[in-house]
């Protein structure tokens, strides 16, 4: 246990460190060597966990994935409209908010869902929480979209937390402990870098990361916070994915065991291929496949929600 704690806060404090030194060059590495790897150890993660038969859960899952396929469609076809469709800015804030308050229904429908499922706990606080979110969010739709770039990040920590629980129940003590100290973290972050000078972004590729970690809805803050915060959740997130989850999961390097009748052979060359197209893309083009990748990256994000009521 002390080992792992030992790890584990040496990776965060690494993590700091280095978010904080070179925000903008160290974003570059960590996607193009992370991004896509992260994505296909998640994936793997998730299809392991798939029952065989969905049974008792079948209008839950079906219902996970209608909605998944339907929000991931149109917020990839966002910028194209944006782009092609001369609309005032006043109505792209109202499709904005409109899909955000979609996404919140779909999650308030799979926990009412769940909660059918799993009586022993009180969900009826999530009904008036989602609908003080979509109040909130219709004041500011860009903010809301925002505030899901920063969360997204920590729900990987959940995960986290309910792996070791199910494997390594002895450590749970010692890894909830650590996370205490990640306010604390972030708090030295933030008032290292309030006062810091905004990061020169005078290119297309370093404008992307200022403006994906808020450097244009929040002017009056330094993008060197802001893209430090952010890089430094990313690193926690890729961390748990591709280091912490397959070292935890017993069944996870076993490709004997096929995931959910998914062809283990399958989904291993189509894994690589992907990743490979990603590197390449990275390669050649660093800024649109940057664009494109966190574009479609929403799935995953979106896919992280079922799983994690299915774990609690």
């Amino acid at each position: 246990m002390r080992v792992f704690g030992g790890a584990l806060g040496i990776y965060i404090l690494a993590a700091a460190i280095l978010a904080t030194w070179l925000p903008l060059q160290i974003s570059i590495v960590t996607v193009f060597l992370f991004a896509g790897p992260h994505n296909w150890f998640e994936l793997r993660y998730f299809l392991l966990r798939l029952p065989a038969r969905f049974g008792r859960s079948r209008t839950f899952f079906v219902t996970a994935f209608a909605g998944l396929g339907f929000l991931t469609v149109t917020y990839v076809s966002l910028p194209l409209l944006y782009r092609y469709v001369s609309w005032p800015n006043e109505t792209w804030l109202v499709v904005l908010a409109t899909w955000n308050t979609i996404l919140l229904a779909w999650l308030v429908v799979l926990v009412r869902l769940r909660a059918q499922q799993k009586r022993t706990v009180n969900w009826s606080w999530t009904i008036p929480t989602a609908l003080a979110i979509a109040a909130l969010n219709w004041l500011g739709p860009e903010f809301f979209s925002l505030a899901l770039v920063y969360v997204h990040p920590l729900i990987a920590l959940w995960f986290l937390d309910r792996q070791i629980k199910r494997t390594r129940p002895e450590w749970l003590n010692t890894y909830r402990r650590c996370l205490c100290f990640l306010p604390v973290i972030l708090a030295l972050v933030i008032w290292r870098l309030s006062q810091a000078t905004s990061l020169s972004d005078d290119n297309g590729l370093f404008w992307r990361i200022t403006q994906h970690s808020g450097a244009q809805l929040l002017p009056q803050v330094s993008s060197h916070l802001l893209v430090s915060v952010h890089l430094f959740l990313e690193m926690l997130h890729y961390g748990v994915w591709i280091l912490a989850l397959p070292l935890l999961g017993p069944r996870f390097w076993d490709f004997s065991k096929k995931p959910s009748g998914f062809s283990r052979s399958a989904m291993l060359v189509v894994g690589v291929v992907v990743v490979i197209l990603l590197w390449v893309g990275f390669a050649m083009d660093y800024a649109t496949t940057r664009d494109i990748y966190f574009t479609i990256a929403i799935a995953h994000v979106l896919a992280e929600a079922p799983f994690l009521l299915k774990a609690l």
